[in-house]
This record gives structure tokens, sequence and C-alpha cells, in this order.
């Protein structure tokens, strides 16, 4: 039997970045209130290297920065210099009670995003989704 066309519909490549059910309520609820959004991993000794969430075009990304992938709808961006550091880990942003020391869209809830990472298996570092540097 010859095959005439693939099916890729099952192949999924391994995301840089996750968001967990708690962060994507919040995101949920900031959107309401702010708009479309966007992420920018911080890499800033000031604000603990949090990710960092603005409505859509106010931090203004560069060619200094690269575009991980999407969480909830959102960009999220990462410095170039800092994707090079961080390239061989998954992100899952997560969220949780306190406040940070940023300008991010959910300080005022009395909340902060986090990012937690993990080192990649062997097979998800051989499917990564691709990333423009």
């Amino acid at each position: 039997m010859t095959r005439t066309s693939w099916d890729f519909s099952e192949y999924v490549m391994t995301e840089r970045v996750l968001i967990t059910p708690e962060a994507e309520k919040v995101v949920d609820q900031l959107r309401e209130f702010h708009g479309e959004l966007m992420f920018h991993q911080s890499g800033g000794c000031c604000d603990g290297s949090q990710p960092m969430c603005f409505p859509k075009g106010e931090f203004r990304v560069s060619e200094s920065d690269v575009l991980l992938g999407q969480i909830r709808g959102c960009e999220f961006f990462m410095s170039r210099d800092q994707f090079e550091y961080w390239q061989h880990t998954q992100l899952m942003i997560d969220v949780v009670p306190g406040r940070g020391s940023s300008f991010s869209l959910e300080i005022p809830l009395g909340l902060r995003f986090l990012t937690r990472s993990r080192l990649y298996t062997p097979e998800e570092a051989n499917d990564l989704a691709t990333v423009d540097v």
C-alpha cells in the first residue's frame, strides 16, 4: 500500500514553556481587566528573575529577545542571553501568594508568577519546539 499523505496530528513537539491550572486562572482574571497579555521572563537581580506579565505590547521586545512559545494564549519571551543559559530546561509558570518586586500585573492581587524549571529528558530534547535565535 502506498501512502500519499502523512498524518502528523498525533505528533506533538515538546513545549518550552507551560503553565499550571492555578496560573491559568490568574491569567484569565488579568485578561478580563487588561485585555490581551504578554509575558517576559525577567533576568534581573531586583525582580528575582520572575516572569513578568504586561498588557500586550507594553513591554517592548527587541532582537535581543526570543519567543519561547505561548501560555494561555499569551506570547512568552526571554532575552537571548538568558535563553542560552536556560535552553535545556522546560519552564513551568506557576503562581504563589506574595508580593513580587516588579511591575507585573498580578502584583496588586497579592500574588506573583513564579518560574519552575526542569531539565528535558533525552526524548523530549529531541522533539523540542524550535526557537528563532
